[in-house]
């Protein structure tokens, strides 16, 4: 057998220091691979290639560039949840087609998608259950599931109406329903008494909606799944203590990482991890919880490290210390962790550094985030800006017959 590329010594996720071995972008064998070439990794951890199973990157109010954070956080999976709506699914698709990093989508149940700040769902002309079925019918390849957002400023006067149009669509389709959770109204256990088997809710620790109650237990026992989901307002410390303490569990990590959260409170997905991490979850879960779970809950490729799985991977640096970490409330705890990305593989390719693109006009940033940013854009110039090597790190490429003249 002829491997493209041998990764050695790396820490495995899940089975202990071990080679693997890549062919035709997949992973084409995991153990000691003699007599080949190989990556020295010796120290690192190599894990399957993050899912991120709530990210905004279509077009839109909320939209970021995937690629640029992927290389440099391990993320090879952005599950777009809810940017588009049958208005603007071929907006996605572009953005899907032109991105080195795999992008499934969640349909938004209004076909106006996140164009905007919010209220999509105020007019329930736009909710159309028959148009949302014909868009994922049509859209397979592309298309795991429905996304709804549940709260007081969405869907105005219309409670929880967009949701059963959700469920309806998604019904007939046979995908399951992401759900937002936030500021009542409509209250939250009227939501969550709604959720099937395989449904998400998104936003699981959130410190508006606080999802706590004999409602939400309920629906974890049936078979519905919490989701982290992050945000600018989606996770609180507080909250997500209190659940691990009940037992209750976030199935999957995800950052609802979009144009106002990449910058702060939420930053990337490992730093994500090591939040929970910070509040008691063992760090092989919270792996698992961004790869194996989430690519389980939408039947997405991917996850694992096994023959024939795509060779999705990531390498990261452990650091060990006490690493402050923030919520979207200004919370504080500390992780005795933290995962730096070191390389990511799509499809067994190494993805290269990108530079990110600023920040929209319309998101609001503080002047420390605005000074941050500005000092990261000089830093850059000037690293780029100096020559790379001087004269003894360079060969004379095409050296003269005759010196000295």
């Amino acid at each position: 057998m002829i491997y493209d590329l041998v990764l050695s010594g790396a820490s495995v996720h899940g089975q202990g220091i071990t080679d693997v071995a890549i062919h035709n972008g997949r992973i084409a064998f995991v153990g000691p691979a003699d007599g080949f070439s190989k990556q020295d990794l010796t120290g690192r951890l190599l894990t399957p290639g993050l899912i991120d199973l709530h990210t905004h990157v279509g077009p839109g109010y909320w939209g970021i560039e995937p690629d640029p954070v992927a290389w440099y956080t391990g993320v090879t999976t952005w599950v777009d949840a809810g940017s588009a709506g049958a208005y603007t699914l071929a907006g996605l698709r572009r953005m899907a087609a032109g991105s080195a990093v795999r992008i499934p989508a969640l349909l938004n149940i209004s076909a106006l998608g996140l164009a905007g700040r919010t209220g999509e769902c105020r007019d329930l002309d736009n909710c159309d259950v028959a148009l949302a079925v014909d868009t994922i019918q049509a859209n397979r390849d592309l298309i795991r599931g429905i996304k709804v957002r549940i709260d007081r400023e969405t869907v105005g006067d219309n409670g929880v109406e967009p949701l059963r149009r959700g469920l309806e669509a998604a019904g007939r389709c046979n995908v399951p329903v992401m759900v937002h959770i936030g500021t009542a109204p409509p209250a939250l256990d009227d939501v969550i008494t709604l959720l099937r088997p395989g449904d998400i809710v998104t936003h699981c620790a959130s410190g508006f909606a606080a999802p706590l109650g004999p409602a939400v237990r309920e629906a974890v026992e049936r078979g519905v799944l919490l989701d982290i989901g992050h945000g600018s307002g989606g996770f609180a410390f507080d909250v997500a203590e209190a659940q691990l303490a009940a037992g209750l569990r976030a199935y999957t990590i995800s950052t609802d990482l979009h144009a106002r959260s990449l910058h702060g409170p939420v930053f990337d997905l490992p730093t994500t991890i090591a939040k929970l991490v910070a509040i008691g979850l063992p760090l092989s879960e919270a792996i698992d919880a961004a790869t194996r779970h989430p690519a389980r809950a939408l039947g997405l490729p991917g996850g694992t490290i096994e023959v024939g799985a795509p060779a999705d991977l990531a390498v990261f640096r452990v650091e060990e210390g006490s690493f402050e970490l923030v919520d979207a409330h200004r919370q504080v705890r500390r992780s005795p962790l933290r995962l730096v990305n070191e390389a990511t593989y799509v499809g067994g390719r190494l993805l290269p550094p990108r530079l990110p693109a600023p920040a929209p006009p319309w998101i609001p940033l503080t002047a420390a985030q605005r000074l941050s940013l500005q000092r990261r854009d000089d830093d850059i110039r000037a690293l780029l800006a100096a020559p790379l090597v001087g004269a003894e790190g360079l060969d004379e490429q095409f050296p003269r017959t005759v010196k000295g003249v």
